[in-house]
């Protein structure tokens, strides 16, 4: 459990790196993690730890730092020519003034008209909207099929979590889910309402996640686990 958050910096490269420093009640040791939103840097420290002493260790791990960065996506900004993954495949934005300001999916590309400075908000909307769309229908087919207690099925934009469920029944995703794979992003639908019948992650839970999925969720985990950075990087 965190109990504190504090914004700081470490110099990497000669250049300032913002750190967002978390006190957590359980941990023993630091931890330096990348920001996968934001590019900067998250230092999860143990509750009563000196922060000067924890920031001059982050900055010991300046040359580990410079690697992960070396290799972590660039932001994808939402405007014209950029090519992000939309359900695990490249779609290219074609931005015309003379189009209509509908964002139509054609093929590998998605046309918008329309001002050209609110291109990247309105994309934004609608691919939350897809998100939605998308994530409800598999949510609750999936539920009313296994006769499970759903309530209500929302999107976030979570920086550590694909998604989430209540021990009220409702569910929450990350909309940038929409931008995986479907067999990645429907690992994630049986995921969570395999917890509305098991609210923990025991073997009856893991049990019950491979049967509605239909098949091993560890290749659909794994392809979080390596390409979920970049998920992040979209829209930024």
């Amino acid at each position: 459990m965190s109990t504190a958050n504090f914004d700081s910096e470490i110099l990497v490269g000669g250049i300032a790196m913002p750190v967002r420093v978390r006190r957590m009640a359980r941990a023993r040791n630091y931890r330096l993690t990348i920001d996968p939103a934001h590019g900067g840097l998250r230092l999860s420290i143990p509750a009563r730890a000196n922060l000067r002493k924890a920031l001059g260790w982050a900055q010991e791990h300046e040359a580990w730092v410079q690697t992960q960065l070396a290799g972590a996506p660039l932001p994808v900004r939402l405007c014209d020519g950029a090519t992000f993954l939309l359900e695990g495949q490249p779609v290219t934005i074609v931005w015309d003034a003379k189009a209509p300001r509908r964002i139509t999916l054609d093929g590998d590309t998605l046309r918008v008209g329309g001002a050209a400075e609110s291109v990247g908000a309105r994309l934004l909307r609608w691919l939350k909207a897809r998100a939605r769309d998308v994530l409800e229908a598999e949510t609750r087919a999936l539920a009313t099929n296994a006769k499970l207690p759903l309530t209500t099925v929302s999107i976030g934009d979570p920086k550590a979590r694909w998604g989430s469920c209540s021990s009220s029944g409702a569910i929450r995703y990350s909309w940038r889910l929409i931008l995986a794979p479907p067999e990645v992003r429907q690992s994630t639908v049986a995921h969570e309402v395999a917890h509305l019948a098991h609210m923990d992650h025991s073997a009856a839970f893991h049990a019950a996640h491979a049967r509605l999925l239909g098949r091993d969720p560890a290749p659909s985990r794994r392809w979080l686990k390596e390409h979920g950075m970049s998920l992040h990087r979209v829209g930024v």
